[in-house]
């Protein structure tokens, strides 16, 4: 059955073709589809195109179709196009024409476009929640390790000394940044388009404000040629969203490969957490950190992918948009995979002790022996070439001592200023205000 189909049908390779994957990933929209159409009816009824007897027997059957999806027992017919298609099916057959009723004022355009902005909503506070997971276990590993030192590199060359106080403290402080780009993307998604039809409105006097309040949104996309103009751009500017979380993963698993690498020496992780090798015994591989900085650069790829494949359409709807889910959808969940095991890994990392101690590190302590000659009066440049000298001729001498008390460095982490920047963008979410909407939609 297809929503659109008259008396024709379409020639089964058409079908195949144009349907693609659309059935798997509608699974992904399904009870959000039943969400959306639970504040249409109630609209419909409040504008007199449902009889309030009509809304109550479809919200009955629509909480019914919700239930049976929260508990897995929810597909599509096989001789159903999508999920939009199947729900309404389902209606019709259980309520004949009252079912047929609850399409009224709208198209699937903009029903696949609140569906997707729902699920986008949804997923975007599920990651956030796993990168304030991590973003804890960050906090609580740069304060257990902050007296730890570690070599600083520039170029990958020895520059100055560091700490796991640091090393840590930076990955928490990248997530704040991700967090805010990804609050952008939230507020992107949470405007409602349902009321938009097929990207020109409707000539029934639709209130588009009481769907926007049932369904938690923040506002309207007003313009209804905009509302749909916003597909393919809300998802390319989720997935950049994402992509800030994914690139900050990626150099976090890279740094970890490499400290983990036995010419670094500087961590290493229980065996069970590692993989060996077929034929030497002596392997501790760090598959998942791989796993995790691969999938993670995949993810930094999906913006420019989305960008690609909707670049120069005109306005209005394209079938093209489709295709979009594909790329989208599936990386919600390979990212908060991403970041569990990130979570897991760090949560079991051993940090080795003493590491400045070994005398290839000497040169770390070039620039603190600099500073020392400035304290005492010498000009900068003068003292750099001092210590210059006293390189080159092998008379270094140093002391190991560090003294770093400004905002951020060694001595002086500012986790409590990281964990307050946190903390008042989380705020700013309003997760309690959409999901409280959404519960009294389905009770």
């Amino acid at each position: 059955m297809k929503l659109w189909q008259k008396d024709k049908d379409s020639l089964e390779t058409v079908q195949k073709f144009t349907v693609g994957k659309d059935r798997e990933m509608d699974m992904y929209l399904a009870k959000f589809d039943v969400l959306g159409s639970l504040a249409h009816i109630r609209m419909l009824q409040s504008v007199g195109l449902l009889q309030e007897k009509e809304l109550d027997k479809l919200t009955f059957e629509l909480k019914d179709i919700y239930y049976q999806i929260e508990q897995g027992n929810f597909k599509l017919n096989d001789d159903v196009e999508d999920i939009h298609s199947q729900v309404e099916f389902l209606l019709t057959e259980k309520l004949g024409d009252t079912g047929k009723k609850i399409h009224s004022g709208r198209s699937r355009n903009d029903q696949v476009l609140v569906d997707i902005k729902l699920f986008l909503r949804h997923e975007l506070e599920d990651v956030i929640h796993e990168v304030k997971n991590l973003f804890d276990l960050l906090i609580a590993q740069s304060e257990k390790y902050k007296d730890q030192l570690l070599p600083g590199y520039t170029h990958l060359q020895i520059a100055m000394p560091s700490s796991f106080g640091l090393w840590f403290g930076a990955y928490a402080e990248s997530l704040v940044d991700d967090v805010i780009m990804m609050q952008s993307a939230y507020k992107v998604v949470n405007k409602n388009p349902l009321g938009s039809a097929a990207g020109y409105g409707s000539s029934f006097p639709l209130n588009r404000k009481m769907t926007t309040k049932l369904l938690g949104f923040e506002d309207l996309n007003y313009n209804v040629v905009y509302a749909q103009m916003g597909r393919g751009k809300t998802e390319r500017i989720v997935a950049q969203g994402l992509s800030n979380v994914a690139a900050t993963l990626a150099k976090l698993a890279m740094d970890a490969c490499l400290f983990m690498n036995q010419n670094f020496g500087f961590i290493s992780f229980p065996d069970e957490l590692t993989t060996g090798s077929s034929i030497m015994p002596h392997k501790k591989n760090p598959d998942v950190l791989e796993l995790i900085r691969s999938h993670c650069n995949k993810i930094q790829a999906l913006p420019n992918e989305i960008a690609m494949m909707t670049t120069n359409l005109p306005s209005g709807y394209h079938r093209d948009l489709q295709l979009l889910k594909e790329n989208l959808f599936p990386a919600f969940q390979t990212l908060k995979n991403c970041l569990q095991m990130a979570g897991l890994m760090l949560g079991n990392i051993h940090v080795k002790k003493n590491i400045l101690k070994d005398e290839k590190y000497q040169y770390l302590f070039s620039v603190e022996e600099v500073n020392k000659l400035v304290l005492k009066g010498m000009p900068f440049r003068d003292a750099y070439k001092e210590v210059g000298k006293d390189i080159e001729s092998g008379k270094f001498h140093f002391s190991g001592e560090l003294h770093h008390t400004h905002e951020g460095s060694i001595g002086n982490l500012c986790n409590d200023e990281i964990k307050r920047m946190m903390d008042e963008i989380l705020k700013q979410f309003p997760f309690s205000k959409v999901n409280n909407a959404l519960e009294q939609l389905v009770q």
